[in-house]
């Protein structure tokens, strides 16, 4: 069973196509599905659209089998919902303004339970319990936190929401390597909680093979490659695609 569809999507702006018949599909969580490419590839194009941001320029995408320009207003609302983005390092994300308590608070609040005030403070502390940092972390403003710290607060005010599929692009771009790896295995071990469904966009192949099942190669607002990861990374098609292999650096793991 898939979560979403995309059949013959084309995005761009005015008559230019950006993305030129993007075709794939994200399977039920937990599962993971990514989308590498460099800087100007369509990947971020291609989000956009998924996010509801920009319309097609023509194409389906069809979410737990439904057309998304087909949804009535609580269906919107809904969507919005159950796809939620996390962006490079929480500065796209996180509101200056907020502390992290109150971002977390403005995300329960769209929750379908529709939690009592008595509750919603519990759930703030869950939601930082579940990326391993304390309590004490919700009294601060995004610019008094590192950039991992920050990247945490993304994913648990994304996750507050209980999605069912989340966006994450460019994750950990803005990050060191040993900050990258902490932040991975934060995703696979939330993934797996949670029953997620992922959507990895990247241009960093050395983060893909833990977080997704499968791969996509794009190059030029068209997939040049797809198939599953292993089997891209050990045994590419295409010459883009090994390209980007030869030119990623290794993730360190840190204990």
């Amino acid at each position: 069973m898939d979560i979403m569809t995309v059949k013959n999507l084309r995005l761009g702006y005015g008559r230019a196509t950006v993305v030129h018949d993007a075709s794939f599909a994200i399977p039920e969580g937990p599962a993971g599905l990514a989308l590498v490419g460099e800087s100007g590839s369509g990947k971020s194009t291609l989000a956009r659209g998924l996010l509801r941001l920009m319309s097609p320029q023509s194409g389906e995408i069809e979410f737990q089998g439904q057309n998304l320009e087909r949804l009535d207003r609580a269906g919107r609302t809904e969507y919005r919902r159950s796809v939620q983005p996390v962006f490079q390092d929480g500065v796209e994300t996180l509101d200056p303004r907020l502390t992290v308590r109150k971002a977390l608070l403005e995300a329960i609040n769209k929750r379908r339970d529709k939690p009592t005030p008595r509750t919603r403070e519990n759930l703030v502390k869950e939601a930082l319990d579940s990326v391993s940092l304390p309590s004490e972390i919700g009294k601060r403003l995004p610019h008094e936190l590192s950039g991992g710290q920050r990247q945490r607060v993304s994913i648990a005010r994304a996750l507050a929401i209980q999605p069912r599929l989340v966006l994450l692009d460019e994750p950990t771009s803005a990050l060191d390597a040993s900050v990258q790896a902490n932040i991975i295995e934060l995703l696979v071990r939330l993934r797996h909680e949670r029953q997620l469904s992922y959507l990895l966009i990247t241009h960093n192949l050395a983060i893909v093979s833990s977080l997704c099942e499968t791969t996509m190669v794009m190059s030029g607002g068209h997939i040049v490659e797809a198939g599953q990861t292993s089997e891209v990374l050990s045994h590419p098609s295409h010459p883009y695609t090994l390209r980007l292999i030869n030119s990623v650096p290794k993730l360190q793991r840190t204990h």
